[in-house]
């Protein structure tokens, strides 16, 4: 059922005049006739009496007018749902630990009047992140995916690198270094548990590992940020790798060392991945902050050349 020819009707059962419902509507009276037609012959009843005066509801009409109504009611609330800056801007940040989820809290907080819906797509890699942008299932997604992987229908803009730092034991030969290059973690064991074959990030460390010469090894069941953390604070010789604005929190008595990577300093390139064109003011907010609260890079970066550039 056409909803235009629903509005049409209604707009005549109570203006009475075809052409005071052709103006309200801003059409002509000729349109207003058609669409009055198909109705009726969709709905197989005059809904319309024509007299000298003008035009009022039938029988049927008078039955078949506060229905319309609702229907139209609920198209105009179906509308509203989904038009920008009606319903909340859905982000995926991948892990709610890493610097994008910290990053798009913090805009909260300082926009707290705007809608924000954090999801975590964890299983899925940067292709299938991008995929579930274009088909709706999220607004946008924080994704280090090859530039020449970005799909049709989607924008990538490289709005956050995160640099690298080695986190380490007290007992760790590097515990007390103020700064490290990635040369001299050649050699080194650097733990990361749960890389996932096939994801963005296991491209992120093995192209990592080859430009430096670095042993990077994911070998081992994943129990999770806690296990790891205690691992470290045991050892000698382990240590990982994390990002500068990720957040890790841990015993004081571990006396963990968050030791930053220079000359150059690997990033982790986060791209905001968004359906082109989209108008949703809470993502327009969202990349304007991005771009300017957000941290500065630093100039000696290092970071894939299949990326997006930034």
């Amino acid at each position: 059922m056409d909803a235009e020819a629903l509005r049409t009707f209604v707009a005549v059962a109570e203006t009475g005049q075809f052409q005071a419902a052709a103006d309200e509507l801003g059409i002509s009276q000729q349109a207003v006739s058609k669409r009055i037609a198909a109705l009726e012959r969709h709905l197989g009843v005059m809904l319309l009496v024509r007299t000298s005066r003008g035009s009022r509801p039938s029988p049927d009409g008078q039955v078949f007018l506060p229905h319309a109504k609702k229907i139209l009611a609920v198209v105009e609330q179906a509308e509203q749902a989904v038009r920008p800056g009606n319903r909340p801007l859905r982000v995926d940040v991948l892990n709610r630990r890493i610097s994008p989820a910290q990053a798009v809290h913090r805009f909260y907080r300082s926009h707290p009047e705007m809608e924000l819906d954090v999801v975590t797509l964890s299983t899925e890699n940067a292709a299938q992140a991008a995929r579930a942008v274009l088909e709706g299932t999220v607004d946008a997604s924080f994704r280090a995916l090859p530039a020449d992987q970005v799909p049709a229908g989607i924008s990538a803009e490289r709005l956050m690198d995160a640099p690298l730092e080695l986190l380490v034991g007290s007992g760790h030969p590097l515990a007390d270094a103020p700064h490290v290059s990635p040369a001299e973690l050649a050699g080194h064991r650097i733990w990361i548990p749960g890389i996932m074959p096939g994801t963005e990030w296991a491209a992120f460390y093995r192209t990592l590992s080859e430009a430096f010469g670095l042993s990077i090894d994911a070998l081992g069941p994943d129990f999770g940020p806690e296990a790891l953390l205690d691992t470290l604070a045991e050892s000698d010789s382990l240590a990982t790798l994390v990002g500068r604005g990720d957040r890790y929190l841990w015993p004081q008595a571990h006396d963990l060392r968050r030791i930053p990577l220079r000359d150059p300093t690997p990033v982790y390139p986060h791209v905001l991945l968004f359906r082109s064109g989209d108008q949703h003011p809470v993502l327009t907010a969202l990349r304007d902050y991005l771009r300017t609260a957000g941290p500065r890079t630093p100039q000696d970066v290092w970071a894939p050349e299949w990326v997006e550039a930034a």
